[in-house]
């Protein structure tokens, strides 16, 4: 290879290296003829690739894995090494006719899993890339094909694998297990070439347009046909809600990691993750959709991901809109903002690229489905779903903005929705609302009532359409949307029955700040929380101190605003900071249960007992129980009670701070509560059952009187 000169090798070199990948509007489109020979064992692979360029595209700058060395082995064309960063090196293809290029590399690929923290307690595996005889995955990080920032990629792949094994890419393709030939197409531009390969037992399913896929590491036809009848009816919803789906197959592949991937056509799930009952209605359609956001239509990265937003929109918020459960689905988002997003790490949604925590995800996944539900609130449903039409036939294969949306929607719409898309996307925080000067008068027609609608942010007003409900004594509720755009907006509404009370905002449309009253303390608090204690009871059996001990080191790693004391270290609870208590035998227990009005706590007997749940219709809250559970709204739960619980957390207020307890009599059950309880924030009481910590109850404490109800005296 030649070298060329110190300039060229660190411009170059950084330009390849430290652009992100992500597509653009106008990108070129390399094809890759990919011949692939995989050796499992060894963590090998062994490639040639015939690069077919765009005629104009005289030289082209690639990354590649480190430990590949690509050679030229047929076509005109020379390659300058440019350097190595981390686990990529780059090269200059040098082109001196327009003919294809066939490049051969061979290596190893073989990169630990690593664990990312998120918050307290969650993290997840990733890799950058491996091959090893569990399994095989790779991707464009990987760097096991040239790749190049702001490039699309079109390829024929063929892989040569041991017997038995499947390998599986996006496209439409075919497999030989018996003979360990996979091979794969896809004609439409891609941002990426992932794949991945074990010995798979197969299961496919012809539907309306694509077929249905699911590869399963064990033979289990029960658990394929649920998934490929889900599979066949979210892909038929969406299609019917967005425009045709765009790839000739979607399967659910299981990966040898807990995992929850989307992939151009398929989605890659760890093998405990896609046996939980709920995912296939809840996390699954998530991943399908993406194929329609993100997978065709193109993220561009300089002005923000916007495809997670309107993903856990359509899927995430749809599921519970379907359930009738839209109103606490949006409220656990602003309680997720106000619990994971402090001051120094918001952001605007134009700078959101990709979930590295919780609290990038509240903004991200949280603010971005919130944006589109205001969105298709001042729209109106008809106009918004034109728009997601509009917006998906116009940028197919192709990589789009917050401006591409806009003007997808003002061409449906005939409106100029710039001040909303620059207000919503580009500014930080969140409006806090309050309802003042309410007053009413007797007028000819009935009753009359007035008041003020107030933005109290220390930050400029946000244009927002605000819902008021006004009940009234005829049973009939009186809605009506204020437009604000002012610190200040009076409204006015006539009744013609006597008046009974004001809710601003009742169903959380708009995103805000949660005023005083609207949401219960639950464990987000705590796992968003910088700083707090964990307490460990002292006076715990040998077996159980040290499961407490272990659980509250794995939670604390990386964060140093958190410690451990054991409970005979501090002769009172601190009042300034969240607080973990754990174990029937804590000594300061009787901080949980003092005064407790939704439950009492018997330490003697290791009995709890969760009060009468108040009626579902409680002044200023949510219309549903405040025990709520499927199928389960039995309070009481003891020792050996309710489904044999073992395993208790309840939650409360502590002179203004969350404090949270967890006790079990099972010392095995504390590595599994470790990992699961961090994914149950948006619960204020659980219990759990056995070794294995299975869950038989959640809920939420019943919210009290919110600060935007106001009730007349009557």
């Amino acid at each position: 290879m030649h070298q060329p000169s110190l300039v060229q090798v660190i411009s170059v070199f950084l330009f390849v290296l430290l652009l992100p990948f992500s597509a653009t509007a106008n990108s070129p489109v390399v094809h890759h003829q990919l011949t692939v020979q995989f050796d499992p064992a060894g963590g090998t692979l062994a490639v040639e690739d015939t690069l077919t360029l765009p005629a104009a595209m005289k030289q082209w700058q690639f990354t590649l894995h480190r430990d590949l060395h690509p050679q030229v082995i047929h076509g005109a064309a020379e390659l300058i090494s440019l350097g190595t960063v981390a686990n990529l090196s780059a090269y200059q293809l040098q082109r001196h006719d327009a003919e294809p290029i066939t490049l051969h590399y061979q290596g190893r690929i073989q990169h630990p899993l690593e664990h990312i923290d998120e918050s307290v307690g969650r993290s997840h595996q990733w890799s950058l890339g491996t091959i090893d005889s569990a399994g095989i995955f790779l991707d464009g990080n990987s760097g096991w094909y040239p790749r190049q920032p702001n490039t699309l990629h079109t390829f024929q792949l063929r892989a040569q694998l041991p017997s038995g094994w499947f390998a599986i890419a996006a496209g439409a393709g075919s497999n030989e297990p018996n003979i360990g030939i996979s091979m794969w197409t896809e004609t439409q531009p891609q941002e990426d070439i992932p794949l991945v390969a074990a010995p798979f037992t197969a299961y496919r399913r012809a539907a309306n347009g694509f077929e249905a896929q699911v590869y399963l590491r064990e033979p289990d036809a029960a658990l394929a046909e649920r998934y490929l009848a889900a599979t066949e009816e979210y892909v038929a919803h969406y299609a019917a809600l967005l425009g045709a789906y765009p790839y000739a197959k979607f399967a659910l592949v299981e990966n040898f990691w807990e995992s929850g991937y989307g992939m151009p056509s398929f989605t890659l799930l760890g093998a405990q993750v896609l046996r939980l009952p709920f995912i296939i209605n809840s996390s699954y359609p998530h991943e399908i959709l993406h194929n329609w956001w993100g997978n065709s239509v193109y993220v561009d990265d300089s002005t923000g991901n916007w495809c997670e937003g309107l993903t856990t929109y359509l899927a995430d918020h749809w599921l519970k809109e379907r359930a009738g459960q839209g109103a606490e689905y949006r409220r656990d988002a602003l309680r997720n903002f106000a619990d994971y997003v402090r001051t120094a790490q918001d952001f605007p949604l134009t700078a959101f690229r990709g979930r590295h925590g919780s609290a990038s995800q509240a903004i991200g996944y949280g603010k971005g489905a919130m944006f589109f539900h205001m969105l298709r609130q001042q729209l109106g449903a008809t106009i918004f779903e034109d728009g997601l039409r509009r917006f998906y036939a116009d940028n197919r294969f192709r990589a789009a903005s917050y401006a591409d949306l806009q003007r997808a929607f003002e061409a449906v719409s005939g409106r100029d929705l710039r001040n909303f898309f620059t207000a919503w996307t580009t500014r930080l925080g969140a409006p806090r609302l309050a309802l003042s000067a309410v007053e009413m008068v007797r007028v000819d027609a009935g009753y009359q009532v007035r008041g003020l609608v107030e933005q109290t942010q220390t930050s400029a007003p946000f244009p927002l359409q605000i819902p008021i409900v006004i009940s009234q004594s005829n049973g009939e509720p009186l809605s009506l949307i204020v437009d604000s755009h002012e610190r200040i907006t009076p409204f006015t509404a006539t009744l013609p029955s006597t008046p009974q009370r004001i809710a601003v905002d009742p169903a959380f449309d708009v995103f805000r700040e949660l005023a005083a009253g609207e949401t219960p303390v639950t464990l987000s608090a705590l796992f968003g929380a910088e700083r707090g204690v964990i307490v460990l009871p002292a006076a715990a059996s040998e077996p159980l101190l040290n499961g407490y001990r272990q659980l509250a080191t794995t939670w604390l790693q990386g964060h140093s605003g958190w410690q451990i004391r054991l409970d005979s270290e501090l002769a009172q609870l601190p009042t300034d900071q969240p607080i973990w208590l754990l174990g029937w035998e804590n000594q300061h227990l009787n901080a949980l249960s003092a005064g407790a009005a939704d439950f009492s706590v018997d330490a003697a007997t290791q009995q709890v007992t969760l009060k009468s749940p108040q009626p579902p219709f409680v002044k200023g809250g949510l219309k549903t129980p405040p025990f709520a559970k499927e199928g389960l709204e039995t309070p009481p739960f003891v020792k050996g009670g309710l489904g044999g619980i073992s395993s208790v957390v309840l939650t409360r207020w502590h002179n203004q701070q969350p404090l949270a307890w967890l006790a079990t009599n099972n010392a095995t059950a504390l590595p599994p509560l470790t990992r699961k309880l961090p994914h149950y924030g948006k619960y204020s009481v659980l219990g759990f059952s056995g070794a294995e910590a299975i869950n038989q109850y959640k809920g939420q404490w019943a919210s009290g009187d919110s600060a935007l109800v106001y009730y007349f005296e009557l």
